[in-house]
């Protein structure tokens, strides 16, 4: 990132909020199309999409390189059933049966991909029906059962990614996903895992896309104050059920070709159909573009589930504790998580300013070498954006009624070592 660039966005970002960064929408539902890998940069990005928190679409031109998009895709654009068995005949996948509603997601079952494959192209021959209903492979963690593939590298613009970062480094999960399925499979209205970041990349195969800025989705809340599964249905003209639906901005629509990517914005919430058989890649991803809005969300949470369960704080000698526990079931993670998450984090960016990194190492770790691809700049703008939600987090009652006392370091000394490190990088 240019020094230019890089001052512009920090004091853009400085006093930037996540109820600032909710876009009002964009005109006339305009999407952005990126057409030229050479003309289009890091910086170029960061400006005009991560910090104004807007979508875009980028160019098959991104991924004709990939692997997947060599292998996986048939000379007519179809998926390759044959090279995907060979490779991933006995993996065993998480398979979502788009006919069948439960709470607020569709039912998944776990079966092996043959199986699966064998009843897509039953699905296929059979006119797109069976009665099994429409049958969706969603959120296979494929790059982390298959390393070893050549399926595709994540593009530079989506490099600073604080969750996979995080999670690789604790060895327990990731947000890297692989998505196969036929045509009129689809995913519910929803926003992303902690309101993050998303990139989709279509291998094969085409997607409509209906967004909503963020903001837009209190609308579409029901007078019990929950979103639609579907936000197309009829039911939602209906005022007495969803009264404030007739004030909602209608969806920006896209329709994404095959080896195109769709960058969606955080806290954008979106419902997704597969126009044909589809393969796509997709990633999760904050940084210190919204991580505030991640911090947001979760003290969101945290109060919902206090709401809930409000009757049995004075009995309950733990409640906050057992809080802690229920968002963390819901959620994926707690406060005393995320404040680890953002120690991760920041303490990856002060070794690479302090240390520095010779190619040895950064072969042998990928997030640190996507720090100092960055650059310098990127780092101190990385710790600022840490600092700030690091000090709202210390700050936080509900934080501080926890036992704090197994936090490593603590959070007063974090603090301050990252203030230093700003000091002195900036010197």
């Amino acid at each position: 990132m240019d020094r230019a660039t890089f001052a512009c966005s920090t004091a853009f970002f400085h006093d930037c909020s996540p109820s600032s960064q909710a876009a009002p929408g964009l005109p006339g539902g305009h999407v952005d199309f990126i057409e030229r890998v050479d003309s289009f940069t890091y910086s170029d990005f960061f400006r005009d999409y991560l910090i104004p928190n807007q979508p875009c679409i980028f160019s098959a031109k991104f991924t004709e390189d990939w692997g997947s998009r060599r292998n996986w895709v048939t000379r007519d654009g179809k998926p390759n059933f044959e090279h995907l068995l060979q490779k991933f005949g006995e993996a065993v996948v998480p398979v979502a049966n788009c006919d069948m509603k439960e709470y607020n997601s569709n039912p998944k079952e776990q079966l092996p991909f043959k199986d699966y494959v064998k009843y897509w192209q039953e699905y296929i021959r059979n006119g797109y029906r069976s009665s099994r209903g429409c049958l969706y492979l969603k959120d296979w963690h494929l790059s982390r059962a298959f390393p070893e593939q050549d399926v595709y590298t994540t593009p530079v613009y989506f490099s600073s990614d604080w969750l996979n970062e995080y999670w690789d480094a604790v060895a327990v999960d990731d947000y890297r996903f692989v998505y196969m399925g036929p045509k009129g499979s689809w995913t519910p209205f929803h926003a992303d895992v902690f309101r993050s970041y998303s990139w989709s990349a279509n291998i094969c195969g085409r997607k409509k896309w209906l967004l909503y800025p963020a903001g837009q989705e209190e609308f579409l809340k029901d007078r019990h104050g929950n979103l639609p599964f579907d936000v197309t249905a009829p039911s939602l003209q209906d005022r007495r059920v969803y009264p404030r639906y007739s004030q909602s901005q209608p969806p920006v629509e896209i329709v994404q070709e095959a080896g195109e990517i769709v960058f969606i914005p955080s806290g954008w919430h979106h419902q997704v159909y597969n126009l044909e058989d589809t393969i796509s890649i997709n990633h999760n991803w904050v940084n210190g573009c919204n991580v505030a809005i991640m911090w947001c969300f979760l003290q969101d949470e945290l109060a919902a589930v206090q709401r809930e369960i409000n009757q049995w704080k004075d009995p309950m000698d733990d409640w906050h504790l057992q809080c802690q526990l229920i968002m963390k079931s819901c959620t994926g993670i707690d406060y005393k998580e995320f404040y680890n998450f953002l120690k991760v984090i920041a303490e990856n960016r002060i070794s690479v300013l302090e240390k520095g990194l010779d190619d040895e190492a950064l072969a042998k770790n990928t997030s640190k070498a996507a720090i100092s691809t960055l650059g310098m700049l990127h780092a101190v703008f990385d710790l600022k954006r840490t600092v700030k939600v690091l000090t709202s987090l210390s700050a936080n009652e509900d934080f501080k009624k926890l036992d704090l006392t197994s936090l490593s370091p603590p959070p007063e000394a974090l603090l301050h070592h990252l203030k230093a490190a700003i000091d002195t990088a900036l010197l």
